[in-house]
């Protein structure tokens, strides 16, 4: 790894990078083929922080860098036949961020983007044909966008007033929440959550857990909806990104970074 050319790229979207030897687990990233990410805070401003794992010597490659856009792809590889790990690193309105990158063949800033669209709003992109020179902008006809989280208008959505929630927060697990002045959720998988089983238990698992120990009736569980649809209708707020307002009611889809090697394990449970 030649860490001054790294620096060089990092300075081409107008960031700076440091790189040292830690065992230490990063607050944004999870570990990756022996190498830590991290945004951190130095008495200059925001820098992102490399970390490398003890004894480790990973492959660390920057496969594209977009000045203009201020955006950069990062690959990681502990070994030659180690799977290989990207992310896209950047500046989103006030501040810069590190993004796990889902699928194998992502080789561009503006393919990592794409990677990282919900199929809903990939499929309302088709809807509306919008072009390729609006796809990446936060507000277009087919969504609007603050952070991991995508809003996309729905036409006719039937609400129930009396489920109608106020000031909700939504957010991914580990971060600081996004605020939405009214929220409607519907449908979605019924589990049974309870401390020693976090990401919630279906039906059939929560009967099994019973018949196994009847006690376990007793236990305080709390029933609770996995994955339903939600939708948000007036402001969005967030301390790192600009307030949004929503005419209408849009619904809510979080971007697949979960679905990439380094944010494995994630649960979105509601």
């Amino acid at each position: 790894m030649d860490v001054d050319l790294l620096k060089r790229h990092f300075a081409h979207i107008g960031a700076r990078v440091q790189v040292r030897s830690d065992g230490g687990r990063g607050r944004q990233m999870a570990r990756e083929g022996g190498v830590t990410l991290d945004v951190v805070q130095d008495r200059f401003g925001e820098l992102f922080d490399v970390r490398i794992m003890p004894m480790a010597q990973p492959r660390i490659e920057v496969l594209q860098a977009v000045p203009n856009q201020r955006h950069l792809l990062l690959l990681t590889q502990a070994s030659d036949a180690a799977e290989k790990n990207k992310f896209l690193c950047g500046h989103d309105e006030r501040h810069w961020f590190v993004a796990a990158v889902p699928g194998q063949s992502v080789a561009t800033v503006r393919s990592a983007m794409e990677a990282l669209k919900p199929p809903g709003v990939v499929a309302r992109e088709a809807q509306v044909g919008l072009s390729a020179r609006h796809r990446n902008r936060r507000k277009n006809e087919a969504f609007r966008r603050q952070g991991e989280w995508f809003f996309v208008p729905v036409i006719g959505l039937k609400v129930d007033p009396k489920l109608v929630l106020h000031n909700e927060p939504v957010a991914r697990s580990g971060s600081k929440a996004h605020w939405l002045d009214f929220a409607y959720r519907s449908g979605g998988e019924t589990v049974y959550v309870l401390d020693r089983y976090p990401s919630g238990l279906i039906e059939r698992q929560y009967r099994e857990v019973l018949a196994r120990n009847p006690k376990a009736r007793a236990w305080p569980w709390r029933t609770m909806r996995r994955n339903p649809a939600l939708y948000a209708k007036g402001r969005v707020r967030h301390p790192d990104h600009a307030t949004i307002v929503l005419h209408d009611w849009h619904q809510v889809l979080m971007n697949r970074e979960s679905e990439a090697p380094a944010m494995r394990h994630v649960a979105f449970l509601d």
